[in-house]
């Protein structure tokens, strides 16, 4: 299957359909829209755009998918050019275009192509913007070299909700829990320091590193309070887990202490990130 196909079939089966909610791929391609500009993501990219873009209000959007962030900027007040491969009118341009052609946006135009092959005038953009697209670079030092060449000087990239491994295991461990990796095959990770190094070699000066717990735009679907209840919510599961295997002597204060610290569980503290397969970091640097 390709992207499409994969999109389509699981509309299908109710087991993906939360999956389809909070990836905004529904069928209907104005709720998604709006869904995802009434959403905290969206509302604390807009935040940190604004703390750290000096104003800028021309944007790239690379890898616009279904276009539910382009258009959300577009109708936020943003000139807008959308960059997006796959043609599809289902999850690509095609979609984007459907997109700006229901709402009537003059300030959004759509281009067709990779990242690392954009073919537009260097210096032109105060903002690159990049939403679960950079893990998906097929060359990622030239993926940001090109970033990097299109944006103004002391303009901003902004790269959201990439999938970060921290070794070859932990990558394959990611991929085989992706749920849809098994049909369509696209999916990848880079390391912190892979992605990092290539944003210096671009030119490009890191302002802001936000790992996983450090923002709910890389923790979403889940709420602040999710993550705030996670510790509670984890030792429950472990509970249980212990109370299938062994039965009422779960309840024994000390086997369950020990039970607790061979999984690596400290009371009171989140889990570990490394236990959270391809967890999402998103950064913020600006051309020097």
């Amino acid at each position: 299957m390709n992207w499409e196909e994969t999109i389509k079939y699981i509309r299908t089966k109710p087991e993906y359909r939360s999956l389809i909610e909070t990836a905004y791929f529904e069928e209907d391609l104005p709720l998604n829209v709006e869904r995802f500009k009434s959403g905290s993501e969206f509302k604390e990219t807009l935040s940190l755009i604004k703390k750290y873009s000096n104003g800028g209000k021309d944007i790239l959007d690379i890898g616009s998918g279904n276009g539910i962030s382009a258009v959300a900027f577009a109708l936020s007040g943003y000139n807008v050019m959308s960059v997006e491969p796959d043609p599809s009118e289902t999850i690509g341009a095609g979609a984007i275009r459907r997109l700006r052609e229901f709402y009537n946006l003059h300030n959004l135009d759509v281009k067709e192509a990779f990242a690392e092959e954009l073919k537009l005038p260097s210096e032109s953009f105060d903002i690159v913007y990049a939403r679960q697209c950079m893990h998906h670079a097929y060359d990622l030092e030239k993926f940001l070299e090109e970033l990097a060449r299109i944006l103004k000087k002391g303009g901003t990239l902004i790269t959201i909700r990439d999938h970060v491994v921290f070794d070859e295991k932990d990558k394959q461990w990611f991929l085989e829990n992706h749920p849809l990796q098994k049909f369509y095959g696209g999916e990848n990770a880079f390391s912190p320091n892979e992605y990092k190094q290539a944003m210096k070699k671009a030119g490009l000066d890191i302002k802001l590193e936000l790992k996983y717990y450090d923002s709910l735009i890389n923790f979403f679907p889940l709420s602040q309070k999710d993550i705030e209840d996670l510790p509670a919510t984890t030792e429950k599961k472990l509970k249980e887990s212990l109370h299938k295997k062994i039965g009422g002597f779960a309840n024994i204060p000390m086997v369950f202490k020990l039970y607790k610290r061979r999984a690596g569980f400290k009371d009171n503290r989140l889990p570990d990130e490394k236990q959270i397969p391809g967890r999402m970091y998103s950064y913020i640097a600006q051309k020097v």
